[in-house]
């Protein structure tokens, strides 16, 4: 039987996040992941030197992106003998990418690996009603002005009229924010509180910024050199003035822009490898990935979209054999205030946990100081597949050098799913 190697998180790389609309207008998602790359290539010496795999996502692609990962491990320098993997899960896409990355150090198959993701809501994809775009293909293919003109036959400007991008569920119609607001009314999770979350988030996420946590994450990019969505000056006061952006009429919405995430444009990396491959280039080890999950639920039919972490959790931390106790930071995406304050419910309500996690007990309640110490993405945005990556690269590095010490990841994404992580400091 192969022995199984430990997967070494060697370091991270992430260009600051920013409002869509804002620094990142002109970038698309290959710029910006290219950027990411090359700054992990210069910040681990990698400019021309094979690494095993590269597997990066975006959630919003344009048909140019077909080989995103690929194309961007070129533009960063990255030996051309290193193949790209593009790969999607929504939200959990660079997390999900880390963990494919992982099994395949561990058994061996490789050795290093970058996992990543970029999303650009400033550049989503447009596109046309298929009528027109069949006109358009028909239009290229023609080789005679007559052929061109009968392309147009029976042509209506009805047909010029653009799909909009959209991140609606499919199975509901419903989006993300309108699903959260479900899930708050099933809570009973109030405003009150989900301003308050989001406060301490901002607040948590100027803390670390004062500290210089971020000095050694972050790489510029279109001159923008820290997240420009982090509020160190948020209060409850400015909060409250906010109105509900999902569920509009009823007088009844809680969630709001400032319990909710940006849209955001960004892109962020993680540097895996072996312990081999890492101690035979002097590179740093800030934390074991040890193990992951990930889950789906029946959102179509009752079960809340963004309570699938629940499960992952539950299920990686059984499989385990370790509880609440035994960690020592959570980092929970923060889709909406909402969404983690419904998840920290649930995992300490004794129904919940029999009926739906298959659990004797309840997972029990989480001390609020272990939960996003240096703040999360209600206040660094989320660039949908980038996300990941951050809170990865986040949690290695408060990690580095607390020997002993657990991390637990969990990101919520569309679909119904949740993918969760463990980490453990290197020592």
């Amino acid at each position: 039987m192969t022995q199984l190697k430990r997967v070494a998180i060697v370091g991270s790389a992430r260009i600051p996040f920013a409002r869509g609309g804002t620094a990142y207008v002109d970038e698309t998602n290959l710029a910006m992941l290219g950027t990411v790359l090359a700054g992990l290539a210069d910040k681990y010496g990698l400019r021309g030197e094979k690494v095993d795999e590269v597997v990066a996502g975006a959630v919003l692609n344009h048909s140019r992106d077909f080989n995103l990962a690929r194309e961007a491990l070129l533009d960063a320098g990255l030996s051309p003998r290193t193949p790209g993997t593009t790969m999607q899960i929504a939200c959990g896409t660079s997390l999900q990418a880390a963990l494919m990355l992982a099994g395949k150090i561990a058994s061996g198959q490789i050795e290093s690996g970058i996992a990543a993701g970029s999303d650009s809501v400033s550049d989503s994809p447009i596109v046309f009603g298929p009528k027109f775009q069949h006109r358009l293909l028909a239009l290229n293919a023609a080789k005679t002005a007559g052929r061109k003109l009968k392309a147009f036959k029976g042509f209506s400007f009805g047909e010029l009229a653009p799909v909009a991008p959209s991140v609606n569920e499919p199975r509901t119609g419903l989006s993300m924010g309108q699903h959260c607001e479900l899930m708050a009314r099933e809570w009973k999770i109030g405003r009150k509180e989900q301003d308050e979350f989001a406060v301490a988030s901002h607040r948590h996420a100027a803390q670390a910024y004062e500290e210089g946590f971020h000095d050694d994450l972050l790489v510029p990019c279109a001159g923008l050199l820290r997240d420009n969505n982090v509020r160190p000056d948020a209060n409850m006061e400015k909060m409250a003035t906010l109105k509900p952006a999902f569920d509009k009429s009823s007088g009844h919405g809680t969630l709001t822009a400032g319990n909710s995430t940006p849209l955001t444009d960004g892109a962020a990396g993680v540097l895996l490898a072996s312990e081999e491959w890492a101690r035979a280039r002097g590179l740093p080890i800030l934390a074991w990935l040890t193990t992951g999950r990930v889950a789906g639920n029946d959102f179509a039919h009752g079960e809340g979209l963004l309570m699938a972490p629940t499960i992952a959790v539950s299920e990686m931390l059984g499989r385990a054999g370790l509880g609440f106790a035994d960690i020592d930071y959570f980092e929970l995406h923060e889709a909406f205030a909402a969404q983690v304050l419904a998840t920290l419910k649930a995992w300490k309500d004794p129904a919940y946990c029999r009926e739906v996690l298959g659990r004797d007990a309840p997972l029990g309640e989480i001390d609020p100081a272990r939960i996003n110490v240096k703040g999360s993405s209600l206040a660094y945005g989320h660039p949908f597949a980038a996300t990941g990556a951050r809170i990865l690269g986040l949690a290695a590095s408060l990690l580095a050098r607390q020997a002993g010490k657990r991390a637990l990841i969990s990101v919520c994404t569309a679909g119904g799913m949740g993918v969760a992580a463990l980490l453990e400091a290197a020592g």
